[in-house]
């Protein structure tokens, strides 16, 4: 974990110790193609996704970040304590209305919720210093943790996140993939060898991303005018 003071340059924190300026350093967990980092600036990213084949997309459209092919979950516990900023989408079907709802027509056995979306969130809410936010899709239970409610998505985070209402969101339904690159800004037809409707409905929308970054970049700036004005 990085200290020091932050100097703001419009919505752009970073951070400064005795060698000089730094960007801030992100986790970006469950990394997927990355739709949650695209318009990310001034950050330092390393990434986690444990598919082969969405790791090396993901390296094509973000050379700079160091992507790392392993498990996220343990990987989160042995390493949080490196980074300012972590982001964390757990995969989310054992937890989603759609799949609970088909599991009731009989299209699916029932299964037990991945608690480990809950280890996550527990362990950074008390262990991690810096800013972090965990995203997972609307539950068929009453969720276990009160999260915050943003694009009809839940958000775990140790910041307040702001209220946005995006225009012109793709739609993903009826294997319709006709408006994603525009609206999102990925080019997938290139890559044969994945799921593009999976891969698509896992994306967080670019400007939801930037705009939780900005949250908590926000929260960090003000936290630390805070320190500076009681020193």
């Amino acid at each position: 974990m990085v200290h020091g003071i932050i100097c703001r340059l419009d919505i752009t924190v970073i951070l400064y110790h005795e060698k000089g300026y730094i960007k801030m350093k992100v986790l970006n967990l469950y990394a997927g193609i990355g739709g949650n980092r695209k318009l990310w600036e001034d950050v330092e990213v390393t990434a986690v996704e444990w598919v082969p084949e969405i790791a090396q997309i993901y390296r094509d459209f973000f050379p700079d970040d160091e992507v790392i092919e392993t498990d996220a979950h343990p990987f989160l516990l042995e390493n949080f304590q490196d980074y300012d900023f972590i982001w964390s989408s757990p995969p989310c079907p054992s937890h989603s209305r759609a799949r609970f709802w088909s599991s009731r027509g009989g299209m699916y056995d029932p299964i037990y919720p991945d608690m480990s979306l809950y280890q996550e969130i527990i362990l950074l809410d008390n262990y991690f210093k810096g800013k972090y936010c965990v995203e997972n899709t609307v539950g068929y239970y009453e969720p276990l943790i009160k999260p915050q409610v943003v694009d009809r998505h839940y958000y775990w985070a140790n910041f307040h996140i702001k209220r946005i209402k995006l225009k012109n969101r793709f739609n993903i339904q009826h294997n319709r993939i006709d408006n994603f690159e525009e609206t999102i800004g990925f080019d997938l037809s290139p890559y044969n060898n994945i799921d593009k409707k999976t891969v698509m409905r896992n994306c967080v929308d670019p400007r939801l991303g930037k705009h939780i970054l900005d949250c908590a970049k926000n929260t960090m700036q003000q936290s630390l005018m805070t320190v500076g004005v009681k020193q």
